[in-house]
């Protein structure tokens, strides 16, 4: 089983992951790109480093927005060390902020 991370210890993984936040149980940011493509080839990439983890994350995408949200089921749908690895990933992916 997957330990889930305390309140504070969210906290604390939220301090190197500029503009994300709790949300319900899970870190999340919204992230804006200029176009449709530029939001799709993030997207592309994002899948990329989440299939590698095994760890998907949760996200809908309209034009050039998309929004993510970052959980693990095996610890009951709260956020866990490998939620903060993926959004540590997907932040250093992104070229928008």
């Amino acid at each position: 089983m997957v330990i889930p991370l305390t309140p504070a210890e969210c906290q604390a993984a939220l301090t190197d992951l500029p503009g994300w936040r709790m949300e319900a149980d899970a870190l999340a940011k919204t992230f804006e790109f200029r176009t449709f493509r530029e939001a799709m080839s993030f997207i592309l990439r994002v899948s990329y480093e989440a299939e590698a983890m095994n760890h998907h994350p949760e996200w809908t995408n309209q034009y050039g927005r998309v929004a993510l949200r970052l959980s693990t089921h095996d610890a009951g749908g709260k956020v866990t060390l490998k939620d903060r690895a993926l959004a540590q990933k997907i932040q250093a992916l992104s070229w928008v902020g």
